[in-house]
C-alpha cells in the first residue's frame, strides 16, 4: 500500500490532525489502518496512537497521553526516518520531547503539538 497524503481519508485525518481534532483525525485513520497489511498497519497504528494522545492531553489525561505516546514510539522504532511519506525521525525527537515534558510539567507543555509531515 501506498500512502496518499493529499486526498482522501489520509489526508482529512492530517487535516483534523493539524487542526487539533485529534479524535475525528484518528477516526479516519482508524479505517484505513483496518484496511492495511503489515508494515503499514503498525505505522498507522503509531499516527492513530498520537492522535488519540493528544485528545487525551486535551482532555487533561497526562497518564493516558504519556502512555499512548510511549506506544506510538516503540511502534515507530523499526520505521526508517522517512516512511510512507511522513518524516519519522523528526516526529520520533518530537515524541521524545513530548514526554519529557509532561515528566517535568504535567499538563502545561509548551511545546508545539509534533507535526506529522
Amino acid at each position: 500500500m501506498s500512502f496518499d497524503w493529499s486526498r482522501g481519508a489520509l489526508a482529512e485525518g492530517l487535516r483534523c490532525y493539524e487542526n487539533g481534532e485529534f479524535f475525528l483525525a484518528h477516526e479516519y485513520w482508524e479505517d484505513i489502518w483496518r484496511k492495511s497489511d503489515e508494515p503499514e498497519k503498525t505505522f498507522l497504528q503509531a499516527l492513530i496512537q498520537i492522535s488519540a494522545a493528544f485528545h487525551h492531553f486535551q482532555r487533561k489525561n497526562i497518564l493516558g497521553t504519556a502512555s499512548l505516546l510511549r506506544e506510538a514510539l516503540r511502534r515507530l522504532d523499526s520505521f526508517p526516518a522517512v516512511y510512507g511519506g511522513i518524516a519519522v525521525s523528526a516526529l520520533r525527537a518530537s515524541l521524545g520531547a513530548w514526554l519529557q515534558e509532561l515528566d517535568r510539567k504535567g499538563n502545561r507543555s509548551e511545546l508545539p503539538i509534533p507535526q506529522i509531515r
